[in-house]
């Protein structure tokens, strides 16, 4: 009887171990980390300032929109929650299209906009206030500064949601931009 004590606590203990082991391991692949944050930002702005590019010279710019917002958000895999800065009547875009018209313009269903990503834009920065994550998660909200061919840099705020995807990618499923309030 003693035996079988003995090989059962081994067996048990070492079962223990391996679940504890994996579930510590996927923890530490899954959790997204503030440079992935920061890279996720910088890949973005870059989108916004090429789209801009391809505007201006010509090209597919609303090929370039779909593409920035098929490859950085997640309407493929969960709901997306979307507030543009520059938009009053139908400012909530849950859906892929809605976000392809506030970067470019042209869709019917939306109006209001004129193509945010067309002004054109020459750089992108972030300064984040404040980041939370959590495992697979992460939200991170401060001002992000657009950068005019002429004039001064334009101030704004944001709050971004990321998902980590199966692919190790993180995908905007948050997104919500405002203009600083200003006294009168």
């Amino acid at each position: 009887m003693k035996i079988q004590t003995s090989s059962y606590l081994k067996m048990k203990t070492l079962v223990l171990s391996l679940v504890i082991i994996s579930t510590v391991a996927f923890a530490e692949e899954g959790t997204i980390t503030k440079q992935e944050i920061a890279q996720a930002q910088k890949i973005w702005g870059a989108g916004v300032v090429a789209i801009g590019k391809v505007y201006t010279n010509g090209g597919n710019y609303k090929k370039a929109a779909e593409d920035h917002v098929d490859s950085l958000y997640a309407y493929q895999l969960c709901p997306v929650l979307f507030c543009p800065t520059k938009a009053a009547e139908k400012q909530f875009r849950l859906t892929r299209e809605g976000a392809v018209s506030y970067f470019v313009g042209g869709d019917k269903n939306f109006p209001e906009d004129k193509g945010f990503a067309l002004q054109p834009w020459t750089k992108v920065r972030f300064e984040n206030a404040g980041t939370f994550i959590h495992g697979d998660y992460a939200v991170a909200m401060g001002n992000y500064y657009f950068t005019p061919k002429e004039g001064e840099e334009v101030k704004v705020e944001y709050t971004f949601g990321y998902i980590k995807g199966k692919d190790g990618k993180l995908k905007i499923n948050l997104h919500h931009s405002s203009l600083p309030y200003t006294k009168k």
